[in-house]
């Protein structure tokens, strides 16, 4: 994970017009909103939370995830369209997305400012985008493949290129990184916490383990 001097350099690349990389290599930079509620969330909430689902359910579930990374990209495909179903949207479980940035920091930041673009309505639909644009990357030109899915999202070139190079953005974003390092204390991704409670993170979580952390959570009735 970039500490938060590498992040205000890939900051300062992606100022510079710096958007071509593929894993490995040099890379970009990105931007965001938190989801609208009903009510006020049960829950403490992060600089720049993306919520989903009802705030006032009993259980509460903070994903950090990186755009870069491919362990979160399976989890996004495999485990998450079932988890939401069953418990976010049926209301038994508020879910929050927090931003971590992995291997090349540039380009999960660019994925995160670009889904955060605009009034950020479009933020799950986009992070959900980029995962699924991961195997496109090889060719090292990542700045073709997210200006597709920004236009696919109702943005032109010129406000996709105004977000990743918006400064107030990347602070936000800096901010973001700061807190999941000092606070949190997240060294990786993906890190799952459940009404507080880190999951074990030596492998992904499969459905059933989400579950089990959820009934737990249910039956401790923790705040």
């Amino acid at each position: 994970m970039p500490s938060l001097s590498r992040l205000s350099m890939a900051a300062a690349a992606l100022a510079a017009g710096l958007l071509v990389a593929a894993p490995g290599q040099a890379a970009p930079a990105a931007k965001a909103k938190p989801a609208a509620a009903a009510k006020a969330s049960t829950w403490p909430s992060a600089p720049g939370d993306m919520s989903l689902g009802n705030p006032a359910a009993p259980v509460h579930v903070v994903e950090y995830l990186s755009l870069t990374c491919p362990h979160c990209a399976h989890f996004n495909e495999t485990t998450f369209p079932a988890f939401r179903a069953k418990y976010v949207d049926t209301g038994r479980v508020y879910y929050t997305i927090r931003e971590l940035l992995t291997a090349p920091p540039q380009v999960a930041a660019a994925g995160f400012l670009m889904a955060r673009c605009g009034d950020g309505s479009h933020y799950f639909a986009i992070v959900d985008q980029v995962f699924r644009s991961q195997p496109k990357w090889q060719s090292g030109q990542i700045k073709p493949i997210f200006l597709e899915i920004a236009k696919a999202n109702g943005l032109t070139e010129a406000q996709f290129n105004a977000c990743l190079t918006d400064e107030k953005a990347q602070d936000a974003l800096e901010k973001r990184i700061q807190y999941a390092v000092e606070t949190d204390h997240v060294t990786g991704t993906p890190t799952f916490f459940v009404n507080g409670e880190q999951l074990p993170n030596a492998s992904v979580p499969e459905l059933a383990d989400l579950e089990a952390a959820v009934a737990k959570a249910q039956k401790a009735g923790r705040r």
